[in-house]
């Protein structure tokens, strides 16, 4: 699927405007199209990065990152997904980033979703659901979600956000109503994040592959 990942993220370049600000994702697909951006850093003014990764990557490249406080909303947001249904909504969060990509999302008029054909399902949830959490709150909202969805959440160790939080990953869903199960989450105390994007899903999916498909 790497090639598949690759031709996803070159693709998305055709999104791209001279002297925009672009919001990048985090994740495998999205070090593609950063790598891309940096053929040609001099078209862009800059971007707003989701995770200290792609900062990274990005100033490796010559791009400025920019605080989203300062530059306001974005024309475009890039960004990669773990699983894509076929209304657009997303699980994200493998790489332990939701909760920046989900604000940068939030602040982009288009969001530019960057997959290879893995990642489509018919239904969400054979993906485990990540959900950031304020690390004192961990067990209490384990407890919440098991009670309130039945899903095995599992602490995924060892792993600290960029945040400072931990994450839990739910297993065992079949999510028929992102939404309802997005705001449902979030109401619970202790919830920073949910790896759900579904009250604002993407607005173009680009899958990689022999032909690559905008959905």
């Amino acid at each position: 699927m790497t090639e598949a990942k690759r031709l996803a993220a070159e693709k998305a370049m055709t999104f791209v405007e001279d002297g925009m600000i672009v919001g990048v994702g985090t994740g495998s697909t999205v070090a593609y199209f950063i790598d891309a951006l940096g053929r040609e850093p001099d078209r862009i003014r800059g971007a707003v990065s989701s995770s200290d990764q792609s900062s990274q990557q990005l100033r490796s490249h010559g791009i400025e990152v920019l605080d989203l406080n300062s530059t306001g909303p974005l024309a475009l947001y890039v960004d990669g997904a773990d699983e894509c249904d076929p209304r657009k909504r997303l699980i994200k969060g493998g790489g332990a980033a939701l909760t920046r990509e989900k604000i940068i999302a939030e602040a982009s008029d288009r969001f530019v979703c960057i997959i290879d054909p893995s990642k489509q399902v018919d239904v969400l949830g054979a993906f485990p659901l990540p959900v950031e959490v304020i690390p004192m709150a961990r067990s209490l909202v384990a407890r919440r979600i098991l009670a309130m969805t039945g899903g095995q959440p599992v602490w995924r160790e060892s792993v600290v956000t960029d945040n400072g939080n931990v994450v839990l990953d739910i297993h065992g869903l079949r999510i028929s109503d992102p939404e309802s199960m997005e705001t449902a989450l979030n109401q619970i105390p202790g919830v920073v994040s949910v790896g759900l994007f579904a009250r604002r899903p993407a607005d173009v999916v680009i899958v990689g592959g022999p032909t690559v498909s905008i959905l």
